[in-house]
């Protein structure tokens, strides 16, 4: 069973994809099966991916108040897609903030450049902060 970091690390990937690629349904059926994410860990996967989609507008406009002097579509696309995961986990789901946090600056620093982790922690400590 894939563990929930593993979970997060494939909706970036999903998310990373969607973004050079577009939409592709049958993608994310092969993904999750190539990487055999099978039940509770599927399904945990589906919220996070389409909860991002369905609230990408409001996510990036939230981001982008904390990027100072960037905006979310002049950074990276695995920055970008990291950023995306970690704020709707903040904002719609109830994992803890620093849960949230923790794992988006794992993830940039196994996935994206040296200067990621910094930029996502910023932003994501500043958002969780604004929220309280």
């Amino acid at each position: 069973m894939a563990s929930r970091h593993q979970v997060r690390q494939s909706v970036i990937s999903l998310l990373y994809a969607l973004e050079l690629n577009g939409k592709n349904e049958n993608f994310v059926d092969e993904f999750l099966n190539e990487k055999k994410i099978r039940n509770e860990a599927k399904n945990f996967t589906l919220s996070l991916y389409n909860g991002v989609l369905e609230h990408l507008e409001s996510l990036d406009e939230r981001i982008d108040i904390f990027l100072n002097e960037n905006k979310i579509h002049q950074i990276g696309h695995i920055e970008r897609a990291i950023l995306r995961l970690g704020a709707f986990e903040l904002l719609y789901t109830d994992t803890l903030a620093a849960i949230v946090i923790n794992e988006a600056v794992e993830l940039a620093k196994e996935l994206a450049n040296e200067n990621a982790p910094k930029l996502i922690n910023g932003v994501l400590d500043g958002m969780q902060k604004a929220e309280k």
